[in-house]
């Protein structure tokens, strides 16, 4: 059973109802936008910080479904419904993107088949091999849970943040939900290493070079081949469409374009011994 943690919006802001006397009662699944026929349901969600709450999600088969949430903003108002929730589902299987989110980029119309399913997942996984391989880390975060830690108690503490903690890691941090003991110490569970799919250009990469990769394969979902821009009437002649350089509307997201999440290696560097003293100064460079 996979899980689906929500974050409530209400009036244009984020929004915790239980804080304000309120609830997050429900999730209903739904086999089209339209919320025309109810698939599943779950819910009341379970509070694991403020502004976030987790469903445990029905089985149903894999796809897309649009989710509705329902919740009461606070004490005595009226409940609200949120349709803004999309699911591709199964969630947890490690991957920045979905086969359904390349469908869409290929113009495929879902629901997939298990085989067209099958092939987009290992484009995908191929996709985000590359972006492991540049950035020098993975793209999925390890989930690290340590019981019973104090928090570090100072002015404005937010339990949110990773250094509210006494959780120490050369890779980024996030708090993923703590839960209070009941006597001064919390459960935490935390996100240790980066997070891709909150990430949205690494997302883009790999969803538009999936769909791309599938497109050219022979044989592969929505495969089209190279672009045909004109045929002569005698068919003797084809002219292909050249495909969109960098920095153009509509071509592909460059890896360099995710730089700024390589894994930075630091080491010292090597110099010469300083010569003894007086024959240098110790306020000198060291050379």
């Amino acid at each position: 059973m996979s899980t689906f943690d929500y974050e409530p919006m209400y009036g244009g802001a984020r929004h915790d109802p239980e804080a304000a006397g309120g609830e997050v009662t429900s999730l209903s699944l739904y086999d089209g936008p339209d919320r025309g026929t109810f698939v599943a349901g779950a819910g009341p969600g379970t509070r694991l910080r403020p502004g976030a709450y987790r469903f445990a999600l029905p089985e149903v088969p894999a796809g897309r479904y649009w989710a509705t949430v329902a919740f009461t903003p606070s004490e005595g108002a009226k409940p609200v419904k949120d349709e803004s929730v999309r699911l591709d589902l199964p969630l947890g299987l490690g991957l920045v993107t979905s086969p359904e989110a390349v469908a869409k980029e290929l113009g495929v119309p879902l629901p997939l088949s298990a085989e067209q399913r099958d092939d987009l997942l290992t484009a995908i996984r191929k996709a985000q091999a590359d972006v492991v391989s540049y950035l020098g880390q993975p793209v999925i975060p390890l989930l690290a849970t340590r019981p019973a830690l104090t928090p570090y108690w100072r002015a404005h503490e937010d339990l949110n943040q990773a250094d509210s903690w006494p959780f120490e890691s050369e890779d980024q941090v996030q708090v993923s939900a703590y839960r209070d003991r009941g006597d001064g110490t919390y459960d935490v569970d935390f996100l240790v290493g980066l997070d891709g799919a909150s990430v949205d250009p690494i997302v883009r990469y790999v969803t538009t070079h999936a769909a791309e990769s599938e497109r050219l394969r022979p044989g592969g979902v929505g495969s089209q081949g190279r672009r045909v821009s004109s045929v002569s009437a005698e068919g003797q002649s084809i002219s292909y469409e050249s495909a969109p350089v960098e920095g153009q509307a509509g071509a592909l997201p460059a890896l360099n374009g995710l730089s700024r999440w390589k894994r930075r290696l630091f080491q010292p560097l090597n110099r010469p011994a300083r010569p003894p003293w007086p024959y240098s100064s110790s306020r000198g460079r060291g050379f």
